[in-house]
């Protein structure tokens, strides 16, 4: 992971703000979801993607480098490189 250099404390109902600048790069919008995960003693934040990102399918999914991604479009990934090479 790498350092931003930011800090942000947390207000009285344990909530803090994040930067715009990480918002756009990581686009996330107003009203997006956020998933929060732990990492032994680290917290993790990721905007929510419920779905495939190529079809929006929710059923069957898996990440891949970060992404949801289906069987079905996992497939065709695999097979359209597979005839590539």
């Amino acid at each position: 992971m790498k350092s931003t250099g930011i800090v942000r404390k947390l207000d009285n109902l344990g909530r803090i703000v994040l930067p715009i600048e990480m918002r756009k790069t990581m686009g996330i919008g107003i009203k997006d979801g956020i998933e929060i995960f732990a990492d032994g003693n680290t917290i993790v934040l990721r905007k929510y993607e419920a779905g495939c990102i190529f079809c929006g399918e929710a059923r069957d999914t898996m990440l891949f480098r970060g992404k949801r991604v289906c069987g079905c479009c996992m497939q065709q990934m695999h097979s359209e490189t597979k005839g590539e090479s």
